[in-house]
Order: C-alpha cells, then structure tokens, then sequence
C-alpha cells in the first residue's frame, strides 16, 4: 500500500534512500535546508554534491519547506547529521502538534549526542511528544548508498521496541536488492551504528601508515569488543553485535574506500591534519565526534575501551598515531574473552 513518506536529510543515504521508498510506489517528499540542492533534485533530477552518476526518478519531489514535505505523512525518516537530529526533530514537533498529524518515525542516522550522550531515539522521543508519533524504528546496517544507488545486494536491519512497527518499516523498503531484518534491541543497533565509525576511522589510519591485513582484522575484531562491551552496558543483547548492525556494520565500514570515516581516518595515517581533513572532506564525518562521546561515555561508565581511549588522542590530545598504536600493543596481556 502506498504511504506518504519524508525523508528529512538529502545526503547520500538520505536520497538513496528516498529512492528505494520511491521505486516501491510510495509518495515520498526529500526535504534538504539547501535551496539549491533542492532545484537541482527537482529540475535535474541529480545529487551531484553526494552521488555521482545517479538519476533520481521524476517522481521523487524534494522540498525545501518542511511544512509541505510533512503534509499528511504517514512515516518521517530522518537521515540527518546526529548534530542536527535535536533542532530538526524539535522543528518536526511543532509542525505535527499545528497539524494534528501521528506518524511513525524511522531514523537512519549514525552517532551519539554529544554531552548528553543520548541515542537518536532517545532525542526523537524527547523532542516529538507521544500524541504526535505512533512508534520510533531504527534502520541500520551494512550499506554504502553508491552500492544501494546500483542495486547491490544490501541486508540491513529495522529495530524498533513495537514489533508491529518493525514488520511495517522491513515492508516498506524490501525489494529484490535490498533486503531488511527485524529486530527488537534498539540500544544494540543504535549503539553497534554509532561506533563502527570509530573503527572506521582507526582502520583507515592502518591504511594510511601501510600496516597490513593482519592489523586490520585486528582492529575490528577488538573494536568489535569494545562495542560490544559498552552496547551491554546499557542492556544491549550481545548478539547483535554478532549482527549486521555490529560486525557487519565494521566490515562494510572499516574496509570501504566509499567510508567517509574509513578516508579520514586513511589521510590522518598520511599524515594529513585534522583540520585539513574535515575541511576538504565536504561531507560531515560522523566518527570525530562519535570518538569524543564514546570516551567519555566510557570513562563515566567504566567501560574498557582502549582502541576507543587511543583514537580520541589523537583526535583530540595530538598524540602520535604511531605512537597511540605501540602503547596498544604494549598493555599487559590478559584473557581474549
């Protein structure tokens, strides 16, 4: 059945996204704060700025106007930066309580709010009331939008505390390419979502400095760990980390030039600044500011997370890559499990 469905967020997941909604008949309207994106969406029918060599279909409209894009929706899918979920989700609020509108709510962004530390779903639940939403489901894993734009085999999962709502978001985006798993731990998802970026980012610099596979695989089995680790900490099921949203999140993640974490990360193993990493990269690279949030999520919490604790000093301390890394290999031994 056909559903009225925005999609708030015109990035690269955001629109490819979009797309997929789209190409399974629904009305979908991609709402961007950028005119000029919007003009060229609607004119040219392209994302150039985030997805090369890809023609949107005619019928997707964009919006630069969130009023119009929310007119009787029937889900909202936010896609994001995590920095701008609070004041778009608080924007959203208004519009829903002057329209009288209860939609379901989907988020497919990936990191914690800095300070408050909170999940994305925890941001949307404080910031929409619950008479203007009917339930929050996260959809999350192993996907590139450039592989999802030419219909590469891609599995992810929809989490969500309402079964229900779960079932109906896996069936509003299930195509033969593009396949979606339900699943009930949110924390888990979200969790395992946000810091694979963070191995992303370490996986890239092993890249970038010429270590190996042997390192690599390393890295993610161990920052897996560390994932798994916090994710429990919070009351997370420990097989979902052994899930697409957690090692199959890593992999695509830590091993893909198409990650922009996984690029950073390369160019700081090269030797690149920070700042000239972040300036030259033109879209937001999630993993800086997950690494901040993690840490000190972390040391609140007593949670070892050392692979975590070396990447934030060298985000955010000047420490040494190479040596950040030799300090890792020198701890005392101790028990794999």
């Amino acid at each position: 059945m056909s559903e009225k469905i925005a999609v708030l967020g015109a990035g690269s997941w955001g629109s490819i996204l979009a797309s997929v909604l789209d190409e399974n008949g629904h009305d979908v309207r991609l709402w961007s704060y950028n005119p000029k994106q919007v003009e060229e969406l609607n004119t040219q029918h392209t994302n150039s700025h985030y997805i090369k060599n890809f023609t949107f279909s005619k019928s997707l409209v964009a919006y630069a106007d969130m009023a119009s894009a929310l007119d009787g929706v029937d889900a909202i899918l936010f896609v994001v930066p995590t920095k701008a979920v609070r004041s778009v989700a608080h924007e959203v609020a208004g519009i829903l309580a002057a329209k009288h509108l209860q939609p379901e709510l989907i988020h497919a962004s990936k990191g914690i709010e800095q300070k408050t530390y909170k999940r994305i779903s925890q941001i949307l639940e404080e910031e929409i009331p619950a008479a203007n939403r009917k339930s929050v489901t996260v959809l999350s894993g192993p996907s590139h939008a450039e592989d999802v734009a030419r219909h590469d085999i891609t599995l992810i999962t929809a989490a969500s505390a309402n079964p229900e709502a779960a079932k109906h978001t896996q069936k509003r985006f299930m195509t033969p390419y593009f396949r979606v798993y339900t699943n009930s731990d949110v924390i888990g998802v979200e969790i395992g979502a946000a810091l694979k970026n963070i191995i992303a980012l370490g996986a890239g610099a092993l890249h970038g400095l010429g270590y190996g596979d042997n390192a690599k695989a390393a890295l993610m089995t161990r920052g897996l760990a560390e994932i798994s680790r916090l994710g429990t900490s919070f009351g997370a099921d420990p097989m979902t980390f052994i899930g697409l949203s957690g090692v199959g999140d890593v992999i695509v993640t830590a091993t893909s030039t198409n990650s922009r974490n996984w690029r950073a990360g390369d160019e700081l193993g090269r030797g690149e600044k920070l700042d000239d990493v972040i300036s030259h990269m033109g879209m937001v690279i999630e993993g800086l500011a997950t690494t901040k949030a993690a840490y000190e999520l972390s040391q609140k919490r007593g949670v070892s997370m050392p692979i975590t604790e070396a990447i934030y000093q060298v985000l955010y301390e000047g420490k040494d890559i190479k040596t950040a890394i030799s300090d890792l290999m020198q701890r005392e031994g101790r028990s794999e499990f």
